[in-house]
């Protein structure tokens, strides 16, 4: 039992270990290679010195695929989701629908696996249909897909790993024999399973926080305790509406939507909201980078076992067949969604139902590319197809084949989008910064105004007992500083070079006061505790001044 226990914790290490490896060499290679790519090349490595990690599906769904919703839930912007709902909705959910049927009886059709059934088909094809945003930004970097197009983009990769995996929950029922097949039933029960996990996602959610809030004043808002239990909270939503008979993965994404939409997090203090964002980026990092670097370990096996399985006698498929049906069924996934999104740039307008054009009719032949081989697949299909049953007959062909179309989507993704996005232009930033320079000259005026009527205030207040040069002198610096932002809102050229001359000089001053701060405690004339206090505070003021607390 303790070797069990040395060896589980062992290999946990060496996971973390590789997964930060993988970030710091994509860093110093002199040309680019997606992070998916170099996590997955590791984990090949790594399998190479006869290290391998057992685990059963079941609990490798549960264990990823709800903080990674959850998290990614937490990044989208509800107003961008709403405006491009109808665009969300065509990709995530009727693609998906489309998808499964079409690939999956088409897959059935045309592989050549003895006992295969038509729902171990509809499987393997739902779990191919989810988009992996994630991998994509590894791919095509910050920035080079425009903003729009990004967020839809973003919302199907969330909706669709939900629609894909629910999907699948229905295909492995029905192969395994605990359900029929029935189009009605399905599709009522999938509503049903869909609806009710939202539910419990949005209820549950709202129930947490309003504890979690009481907590937090109980422990006078200990970060480490508040960021603990908001991440427990995925895996208690995925597993009461798992419970109930609701999609526990829509749960998860809803429970990430909702604690963005609760303020929770926003009305936190600085310390808090600074340390749970640099928490969860680094818990996604992780689970991200497990989830490749399994795939890694796992492909020498998948390589093997298929190769094994595909020789038994009887057996009517080899390997080099199966690797071309996985280039077959990557052009038909890419094929269908071009097909689609080709589809909704035609739709017409219909003003019962629509009553603006889709985002799609601005699309240009090259955007309707791009947002095709944006499609690329991830860290969801590969949880996905690694959860079906080993009892499913097909299992290891089932696999062989997700996992093939996993990397050509990402090898073909690496060397197409940039050369579609070469002759491009790149997102532009001027809206936003725009919007940005107005909103800080339009919160100066509002503080100015705060500010003046405080001062008049204390200098009306006898009883106050601050001298009058004093109230003037600290008056005169805090509103002078605010009074140089005023001008953003007209965007002059002057006032933007003065706020960013303005931000150098803050920045050098905090070095200097950092390099100040050690040498009084290298003199041993502050305490550690003095050093850590005024250290954190540099660094909150350097992140705020940086942007990189956002």
């Amino acid at each position: 039992m303790y070797k069990d226990i040395m060896d589980l914790f062992s290999t946990i290490l060496i996971l973390i270990l590789l997964v930060s490896l993988s970030g710091i060499v994509v860093k110093l290679l002199p040309f680019q290679i997606p992070l998916p790519l170099m996590q997955i090349a590791l984990g090949c490595i790594l399998a190479a010195f006869h290290f391998y990690v057992e685990f059963d599906p079941e609990l490798f769904l549960v264990l990823f695929i709800p903080p990674l919703l959850f998290a990614d839930g937490r990044k989208t912007v509800l107003k961008d989701f709403i405006h491009n709902v109808r665009e969300i909705v065509g990709l995530a959910l009727v693609l998906v629908v489309i998808t499964v049927i079409a690939l999956g009886y088409l897959l059935y059709w045309i592989l050549p696996v003895p006992g295969l059934s038509l729902a171990a088909a509809l499987a393997l094809a739902a779990v191919l249909s989810p988009t992996d945003a994630v991998a994509l930004g590894g791919i095509v970097g910050q920035g080079r897909i425009e903003k729009s197009k990004m967020e839809i983009i973003e919302g199907e990769a969330l909706m669709n790993d939900a629609s894909g995996l629910v999907s699948l929950k229905f295909a492995i029922l029905i192969a395994i024999g605990q359900m029929e097949f029935n189009l009605f039933e399905i599709s009522a029960s999938f509503f049903f399973v869909a609806i009710g996990g939202l539910a419990i996602g949005v209820l549950v959610t709202w129930i947490y926080t309003k504890l979690l809030r009481k907590v937090n004043l109980l422990t006078n808002n200990d970060p480490a305790i508040q960021i603990v239990l908001l991440f427990l909270l995925p895996f208690a939503v995925y597993l009461i509406a798992e419970h109930i008979g609701f999609s526990g993965i829509l749960a998860a994404v809803s429970a990430g939507m909702t604690v963005k939409q609760s303020g929770i997090m926003r009305n936190a203090p600085l310390n808090i909201r600074l340390q749970s964002e640099s928490t969860w980026s680094m818990l996604t990092f992780v689970f991200n980078g497990f989830v490749f670097i399994l795939l890694g370990l796992q492909l020498p096996k998948i390589i093997s076992d298929t190769y094994a399985v595909t020789n038994l006698d009887g057996s009517t498929i080899e390997i080099w067949q199966l690797c071309f049906i996985v280039i077959f069924v990557y052009m038909a996934l890419m094929g269908t969604r071009f097909l689609w999104l080709y589809a909704m740039k035609r739709l017409p307008v219909l003003p019962v139902i629509l009553k603006k054009p889709l985002e799609f009719k601005n699309y240009s032949i090259r955007d309707l590319w791009i947002s095709t081989f944006a499609g690329v697949r991830g860290a969801i299909t590969l949880a996905g197809v690694l959860s079906i049953p080993v009892e499913i007959t097909g299992r290891y062909e089932l696999i062989f084949i997700a996992t093939g179309v996993i990397l050509v989507s990402l090898v073909v993704a690496v060397f197409v989008l940039p050369i579609l996005l070469g002759g491009k232009v790149l997102l532009n930033n001027s809206q936003v910064d725009n919007e940005v320079l107005y909103a800080k000259g339009f919160m100066a005026e509002e503080a100015i105004g705060s500010l003046e009527k405080m001062q008049n205030s204390i200098l009306a207040d006898v009883t106050d007992g601050i001298d009058s040069e004093i109230v003037h002198e600290v008056g005169s610096r805090v509103i002078g500083s605010l009074r140089r932002r005023t001008g953003l809102k007209d965007l002059e050229q002057k006032a933007l070079e003065a706020e960013n001359l303005e931000r150098r000089m803050r920045l050098v001053a905090i070095g200097s006061e950092r390099a100040a701060l050690y040498q009084l405690k290298i003199r041993n004339e502050i305490s550690e505790e003095t050093f850590e206090r005024l250290g954190t505070g540099l660094d909150i003021y350097e992140a705020m001044l940086t942007g990189e607390n956002k």
